[in-house]
């Protein structure tokens, strides 16, 4: 559902790429071409102001430029990051936009011709020196999302704070049956799933990359495990370690504002478990983030790892390309391959696979969730001091990764993998 209603003009000191529109004809004029394309080739319809319309009629999901030449000025110049800041300005809209982004996932390769997408190289931005995940750059990266506001994120999230695919109830053939299901309900049975791959329970040393808001954390502890959790986010260990307190589990779960890099040697786990944290770890790191598993990990021990991923082939055609995702909503970070987790495994541990598991459906039906609470929240989350523009931004963020889910663009698997 759009949330359009009456759209602020952008900040300018908050969003000053947003502020001020691209001066620039001919490639406005290569961007009409453009949308006069996916127009015709794609199953979806363009409204425009003066009553026209582009592409197909029927039941296809429409998108609304309310200020064409603003929209094309931004998309020449910035592509698809101009196409994302075009909506967070307000200068077009849609009914619904999951379903329409949906049109432009499933069709990739249709918008641009697979003949020259080699000239992205030459046209899309690159990523900043300093988004570089180091240890000091992967904390102010984290501070950029983590740490925007807790009460922010308390606004769409269940009340277990859970902030990754929940696994809802299925039916004989694997898919999650229609029944309307508690969203907590479904991140449990998640978090129960990976810690039985992993075997915790009484007696288990449990090391968990990537705390979130300590859930995880707190129902292995709840099993009887002893847990390390580790997080660079400021604001998600006070409430990590609140929520601990609460639920009686403080001299079983220490939460660590520290680097998973930086954990000492000296001592082994039983389990590591780390759950959609390796999309913020970047390509470059990731033989350290795997090989620090290898080193943690005791002689027989369990890793269970929750990620996200996209199909190898874009993998390799967009990991330097830097997109609307990255300057907006979390830099640095790069959506692995199955096939490129299974490179690193290889190359840098001795874990071996156990077994694995998509929960892409699942993960649309989450974002749904959120999307939705987000939007019928809107209210609470102004109140914390949070814009308009901040509010499409976020409305957009949620929409593009639920489209990328039901598609079939991304997916989501749980690995259980053996140290032998």
């Amino acid at each position: 559902m759009s949330t359009m209603g009456t759209v602020e003009v952008p900040d300018a000191a908050r969003w000053p790429d947003l502020a001020r529109v691209p001066q620039t004809r001919a490639r406005a004029a290569i961007a009409g071409a453009l949308l006069r394309r996916v127009a015709a080739r794609l199953p979806l319809r363009i409204d425009l102001p003066d009553g026209g319309s582009l592409g197909r009629p029927g039941d296809v999901p429409s998108m609304r430029v309310h200020k064409p030449t603003a929209f094309l000025r931004r998309v020449g110049v910035g592509g698809l990051i101009g196409f994302g800041e075009s909506y967070q300005a307000g200068e077009w809209d849609s009914d619904d936009l999951p379903r329409l982004l949906g049109v432009f996932a499933n069709h990739v390769e249709s918008v641009v011709p697979r003949h020259l997408q080699w000239l992205r190289r030459f046209h899309g931005a690159r990523h900043p020196r300093a988004e570089r995940n180091t240890v000091d750059g992967a904390r102010h990266n984290i501070h950029r999302h983590y740490d925007l506001s807790n009460e922010l994120f308390g606004s769409f999230l269940d009340e277990s704070m859970t902030y990754s695919s929940a696994l809802f109830d299925v039916d004989n053939d694997g898919r999650p049956v229609a029944r309307d299901e508690l969203l907590a309900a479904a991140q449990h049975r998640k978090i129960d799933r990976l810690l039985d791959r992993c075997e915790v329970g009484p007696g288990t040393h449990l090391l968990e990359i990537g705390t979130g808001w300590g859930e995880l954390a707190i129902r292995a502890a709840r099993r009887g495990a002893a847990v390390d959790t580790v997080t660079i986010s400021e604001q998600q260990r006070q409430l990590a370690i609140q929520r601990v307190r609460e639920a009686g589990v403080e001299d079983r779960v220490t939460v660590h504002l520290r680097d998973y890099r930086e954990m000492s040697a000296d001592r082994t786990y039983h389990a590591v478990v780390s759950v959609e944290m390796i999309e913020a770890v970047g390509e470059r790191y990731w033989p350290a983030y795997f090989s620090t598993v290898d080193r943690l990990l005791a002689p027989g021990g369990r890793f269970g790892l929750q990620a996200i991923t996209m199909r190898h082939e874009r993998l390799l055609a967009t990991r330097r390309t830097y997109t609307w995702m990255h300057k907006y909503v979390f830099p640095g970070g790069l959506i692995p391959s199955v096939q490129a987790i299974e490179q690193h495994l290889a190359a840098h541990t001795t874990l071996r696979l156990a077994d694995q598991r998509s929960l892409g459906e699942h993960y649309a039906r989450t974002l749904a969730h959120w999307r939705e609470n987000f939007v019928s929240r809107w209210e609470t989350v102004a109140a914390l001091g949070f814009d308009t523009t901040f509010r499409r931004m976020w409305e957009f963020y949620l929409a593009y990764c639920e489209a990328g889910f039901r598609v079939g663009y991304l997916d989501v698997f749980q690995f259980s993998l053996a140290r032998p």
